[in-house]
């Protein structure tokens, strides 16, 4: 059966307490316009650069105030209230970069910790590496839900293909991709590689994105999107600011697109050989 969905963009700062507020506004908005389904951005809890004031403020899932929120906002409103990320402290020191998927009565129907750590160096000068604070997940999951099978994925996780088709192939119809993208990487590859994704596999595309320019000092790209199983972009924020976007989700599409295009039925196992050069006339034995 179809359904609304929606994907709310944020633009967090360093205080959990006033993104928590921030974000069950944003929420409420979505509801009330026929969503069943919300999502909030990657670190919907804090952006903040500075690791040992985050670290001062940060809680475990018990007591973390965007999972509290979360599942207060899904038992209220009676929908599917995912958090796209938040930052959880672990026993261990380390921080889990963790989004949370709340059944309408509460209560966490998914956990999804980000596979693939933004260990990188942009040209502007950004450097960043997760990994020396964050724990990286290892286990993909596709849900079984009453409107679709969904899939999960976190910003950078959106560069590696096989995560999507290994999800596609388990039956997932719905992709969602949180995202706090740098608006220099945003600009090269945020809407491409989100429509690859949608193309390639088949399925919706759920975006909810940080925005503008935050506390700490970074820039996000924003442009929040809802993609359709061909490629086609549904409903879409701007480049700064919160917003609200909204979009009819029919998972009979998906069908569609498969019936249209095969390749998941179509693949092939192959091997991959590394040969020496080319040389005139053909191929070195």
């Amino acid at each position: 059966m179809s359904f609304k969905a929606a994907a709310v963009q944020m633009c967090s700062g360093v205080d959990p307490v006033k993104n928590a507020a921030a974000m069950a506004r944003l929420v409420r908005e979505a509801a009330g316009q026929g969503a069943t389904y919300v999502q909030t951005p990657e670190m919907t809890g804090m952006l903040q650069r500075d690791r040992a004031a985050a670290r001062a403020v940060l809680a475990d899932e018990a007591h973390d105030i965007i999972v509290k929120t979360g599942s207060e906002l899904a038992r209220e409103l009676g929908i599917h209230m995912h958090i796209g990320s938040t930052a959880i402290a672990l026993a261990d020191g380390k921080i889990a970069n963790r989004g949370f998927l709340f059944g309408p009565d509460g209560k966490i129907l998914n956990r999804y910790d980000k596979i693939h750590m933004f260990d990188v160096d942009l040209d502007n000068g950004e450097s960043w590496r997760e990994s020396a604070a964050y724990t990286a997940g290892s286990e993909a999951r596709v849900l079984s839900l009453p409107f679709a099978e969904m899939g999960f994925a976190i910003c950078y996780d959106v560069r590696f293909p096989a995560l999507f088709r290994a999800q596609a192939v388990a039956g997932a119809e719905v992709m969602t991709v949180p995202a706090a993208f740098t608006k220099q990487t945003g600009e090269a590859h945020w809407e491409i590689l989100l429509r690859a994704r949608a193309i390639e596999n088949g399925v919706f595309v759920i975006a909810a994105a940080q925005a503008g320019r935050h506390e700490d000092g970074r820039e996000t790209f924003g442009h929040s999107i809802i993609v359709d199983p061909w490629g086609t972009v549904l409903a879409s924020a701007g480049a700064t600011g919160e917003a609200v976007i909204v979009a009819e989700i029919d998972p009979s599409a998906v069908k569609a697109a498969h019936d249209k295009i095969p390749n998941l039925r179509n693949g092939r196992e192959f091997s991959v050989e590394k040969i020496a050069g080319a040389i005139a006339g053909g191929v070195a034995a």
